[in-house]
């Protein structure tokens, strides 16, 4: 049990990039690699740091849920909005991509913020690091939505946007860890459920409604180049 939460950071990782390889068939050629690989691992670092000051707060404080709903969309907000991705159409999926990474880091906080409240029962455990998957997504679906409102010049907008669906996610969360330590396994299911349930709903509406705008606004600008011409 002792090497869980070191082992932990590729159960949050992995999962993470499979979701950002299956999400992103279709827009091969409209971003960089390279660019998405650093956006991963800046999510990462920054997601470590999110995580790590939020582990001195995870309860269902006022504090926990409104003012570090904005401190982890700042944090996105803070790479996105640089200059290089101002106004540029393959921001959201980049957007995407330091979001998944930020929300990969919150997986061996998670473990670790449960094993210190529930004697490190590994039923427990195990339910916690499935839930983190909709902590993946949640983060996934808001870096991209961030990432849309850089691009549409937006971001003020998209931004409270993103902060006010991570309040009802922030206080899921909470109950989630905090009934970790109850016996009765049917009300940590619920939690862990309507956690993913939460990451999936918003993960899907960003995929499916928010990305697609991308290739769109893009067809249009080339046809708007060619009849200039």
């Amino acid at each position: 049990m002792d090497l869980l939460p070191q082992a932990s950071l590729f159960l949050g990782v992995i999962p993470a990039l499979i979701i950002m390889y299956i999400s992103l068939k279709g827009y091969e050629g409209y971003y960089k690699d390279k660019i998405m690989f650093l956006t991963f691992i800046a999510g990462i670092i920054m997601g470590f740091i999110a995580a790590f000051v939020q582990s001195f707060t995870i309860s269902l404080s006022i504090i926990f849920i409104i003012v570090l709903s904005f401190f982890d969309q700042l944090f996105k907000t803070i790479v996105l909005n640089l200059r290089r991705f101002q106004t540029k159409s393959e921001t959201p999926i980049y957007g995407l991509s330091l979001g998944l990474g930020f929300g990969s880091s919150f997986t061996p906080f998670m473990i670790i913020a449960t094993a210190a409240i529930s004697t490190n029962n590994i039923y427990i455990l195990t339910f916690i690091t499935i839930g983190s998957v909709g902590i993946i997504l949640f983060h996934g679906a808001t870096g991209a939505y961030i990432g849309f409102g850089v691009f549409q010049g937006k971001l003020t907008r998209f931004l409270i946007t993103s902060i006010l669906l991570q309040l009802p996610f922030n206080l899921l969360l909470g109950l989630m860890i905090s009934y970790s330590n109850i016996d009765t396994l049917n009300i940590q299911i619920i939690f862990v459920c309507l956690v993913i349930v939460y990451g999936l709903l918003s993960f899907f509406y960003v995929i499916k409604k928010v990305l697609p705008l991308i290739i769109i606004q893009i067809e249009r600008r080339k046809r708007s180049k060619k009849s200039k011409v």
